[in-house]
């Protein structure tokens, strides 16, 4: 049986009175490429290795102190991304929003974790990790025969397995050879690779847990902050009243001349109802993983067996006329005459989950999209590039899969100050 939820009275139900009945996960065949399933924190039921796993991340990798004392390599490769688009502006050139956006989230993840760069604004390699993550997570998304054929799913009849296998191993390479090389190399690093390795040292951890623990939080962290980052570079487009209202206070607080910093994030209410607001449109992920019912449970009306697949559908919750005004409309005002946060208790607005299973990244996450948006617009002015033209025709068509893509990638000026 399968359940869709989309109303926030019924996700609210779920997650505060029934929430260690709906904590598993079902999971799809794509799931299982790599063994991934047997090691991952997203697709693991919640059992001793997974509490393991969820309290290292939450304990040691996102706690708000851990995140300061990073925040400087965050600056850095922020500063870098600004540095990139003042050279386009200065060559009269575009950017593509999400493709920069993911090279600043590939580096903000990598040098946290690695102390290394994975890729460059100018190459083309961060173009190959970011096909990389966008298919593994299509692959993940996709409608698939093996799981709603169980007994064919030997067969893999659309080969969703098959090419899962092959990027899930391909990631698998890359942090192999990553930690190989840290493993040989006598000088110590105070990053997140070395924590991990640390926890192996003691028996917490296995290598195994390790890489598929990064994979996890790679394809969570850098994918779903850059389509973030070109959604509501997006919208301010659409909207240049609104981006001008940014621009405005983010000038306010940090000076004409002034660089952003994390610190600036809570002195700018108006940038943040912009996000929460690009995120209720267009949630990084349309439909939160899915949940299994764990026994038979009586959900409001409803009556939900044991083996039941939960999807919750965070987008029409998002668009639903029945929760918000104007539903449709890009209204982020909506969001500074109410508190409405996205930590899962106010389920209007839950784009990285609620309960046990919500986004352990959340607040770093948080911190890029701000950081890299609020950045952006301090330092330049937009204008949008669609077919040769300003403005008209903008694309807004959504991409579904696991996550949400624009089906045109943004491509923006920047316009120097």
């Amino acid at each position: 049986m399968i359940l869709v939820i989309s109303s926030p009275k019924v996700a609210q139900e779920m997650f505060l009175r029934h929430d260690l009945a709906f904590s598993s996960r079902a999971v799809p065949h794509a799931g299982a490429a790599g063994n991934h399933d047997k090691f991952s924190m997203v697709w693991l039921p919640v059992s001793p290795k997974w509490r393991d796993l969820r309290k290292i991340a939450t304990i040691q990798l996102f706690t708000t102190h851990t995140l300061d004392a990073s925040q400087i390599i965050r600056q850095k490769k922020v500063n870098e991304l600004i540095d990139y688009a003042r050279q386009c502006g200065k060559n009269g050139m575009p950017i593509d929003i999400g493709k920069a956006g993911f090279t600043t989230s590939l580096n903000l993840l990598s040098n946290t974790f690695f102390s290394m760069d994975l890729a460059r604004h100018a190459s083309s390699y961060s173009q190959e990790f970011k096909e990389l993550f966008e298919s593994l997570l299509e692959m993940e998304g996709k409608p698939n025969l093996s799981d709603f054929f169980p007994l064919i799913k030997h067969l893999d009849l659309q080969g969703v397995f098959r090419r899962t296998t092959y990027l899930v191993n391909k990631m698998m390479s890359i942090f192999e050879e990553i930690i190989d090389g840290r493993l040989k190399d006598d000088n110590v690093k105070d990053d997140v690779l070395s924590t991990l390795l640390k926890n192996v040292e003691n028996n917490e951890l296995t290598l195994d847990d390790v890489k598929h623990l990064l994979l996890d939080l790679f394809v969570a962290g850098t994918d779903t902050t850059s389509s973030t980052l070109e959604w509501a570079m997006t919208e301010l487009l659409s909207h240049p009243q609104a981006m001008e209202k940014a621009q405005l206070e983010v000038e306010e607080v940090v000076g004409k001349h002034g660089y952003v910093q994390e610190s600036d994030i809570s002195k700018l209410p108006y940038l943040q109802a912009i996000v929460k607001e690009t995120l209720r449109l267009h949630p990084p992920a349309p439909f939160l993983i899915p949940h299994k019912a764990e026994k038979d449970v009586q959900l409001c009306n409803y009556f939900v067996p044991k083996d039941a697949t939960i999807w919750v559908n965070v987008w029409a919750i998002g668009r639903s006329s029945t929760v918000w005004t104007d539903s449709e409309l890009f209204y982020p005002e909506r969001f500074l005459e109410n508190d409405i946060d996205m930590k899962g208790r106010d389920f209007e607005l839950i784009p990285f989950g609620s309960g046990r299973r919500i986004c352990p990244g959340l607040p770093l996450g948080y911190r890029m999209i701000n950081m890299m948006l609020a950045s952006l617009l301090h330092s330049f002015n937009w204008k949008c590039v669609h077919n040769g033209t300003n403005l008209t025709g903008l694309d807004v068509e959504e991409k579904f899969g696991l996550t949400l893509q624009k089906v045109e990638p943004l491509q923006a000026k920047p316009l120097l100050k």
